[in-house]
Order: C-alpha cells, then structure tokens, then sequence
C-alpha cells in the first residue's frame, strides 16, 4: 500500500506539481494531498496544483514562476514577461507594473497561482526570450493598457527605431506585431 510517506518521498524541495502527477504515488491521493498541505509540507496553489517549499534563510521561498507556468500549462511553449521590460527601452516608460504576463497558445485570462497573479493572453507568435526589439513591438502592441502619456511613448518610439537594428526590429514588427503596430511602424522603417 502506497502511504503518505511514500508520496513525501517522492516530492523535491521547490518543485510545483500538477495532481495528476502524484496519483501514481498515492492509493488515496486526495487524502494524502489533504494531509500535506495540512502539515505544511505542501502549499496549495489552485485547484489540483501544489508546491514544495524551498527553505532559504529568509524562510520559504516563493515557487519559480517559469516552472509554476510550465506546471500549469502543461507546456513549455510560453513567454513570461511583465509591462516593467518597457522601461529599460528608454522611451520614457517608468510606471512600475504589479503584474506577469504569459504569452502562451493555450489560456486566456488572469490566474492566481498561490500569491501572484498572471495575465495569460494567447498569442499565436512570441519568441523564447524578450528581445529588445520584441519589447518595442510589444510595448506599441499594448499602449492602450499602460498608465502612460501615449503621443508622447509614440515620439520616443519613432526616434528609438533610428538606433535600433533597424533589419532585426523589422523582422520583429512583421512577426509578433499587430495590425495597428504595423500601420504606425510602417514610415518608421
């Protein structure tokens, strides 16, 4: 018979698991998650999702947000981001933004995982990791989202695009952007 020890056995410190991965380890499972989160050795995210805390000096750290989303998902084809990337661009964004957004091809809306919140958005294109040239795109992509003076993001942008990679931010623009980043692009390059 396959106890609650055994289950415990099984699990890693600072590992995010979907239920459905420990019922092979468990003849109860439900009862034996039941008594984990209930001692405390599991953290209960959303529904069939739990975490192993990772004990740091500072006490238990927080879950990785890439293996918590790729738990989640069940899928590693994702972009996590956030509206912050915008500010190191240099076109005059400095609004602090509470939020992660994913990119990903299978969820639509906000999810609270545990104590953070997620923007999942499908979107057909992104690439693995922000570029800076992916950032501008997005940045223009969701203007009408920011807390931002928004002709005056625009000027930025324009005179951004003159010190750019001008064959890079084109290929960027023609595959993640949408139709209006395109249309305002378009004289720009």
């Amino acid at each position: 018979m396959k106890s609650v020890d055994h289950l415990k056995a099984k699990l890693k410190q600072g590992e995010t698991y979907r239920r459905e991965d420990l019922v092979n380890f468990s003849t109860s499972i439900d009862r034996h998650l039941a008594e984990l989160v209930g001692d405390g050795t599991l953290q209960k995210l959303s529904q069939g999702l739990f975490y192993y805390p990772k004990q740091s000096v500072f006490g238990q750290a927080p879950p990785d947000e890439k293996k918590l989303v790729r738990t989640f998902l069940k899928d590693d084809d994702f972009l996590l981001t956030s509206p912050n990337v915008y500010n190191s661009l240099g076109v005059g964004t400095t609004q602090l933004y509470n939020s992660r957004v994913v990119y990903n091809h299978k969820r639509h809306g906000k999810v609270r995982l545990g104590n953070q919140e997620f923007d999942f958005r499908l979107k057909h294109k992104f690439p693995r990791t922000a570029t800076p040239e992916f950032a501008l795109v997005d940045l223009v992509d969701n203007l009408g989202r920011l807390a931002e003076d928004k002709l005056s993001i625009l000027e930025n942008v324009a005179r951004k695009v003159n010190v750019m990679d001008k064959k890079a931010l084109k290929k960027a623009v023609d595959k993640y952007g949408n139709v209006g980043t395109k249309k305002i692009f378009a004289p720009l390059l």
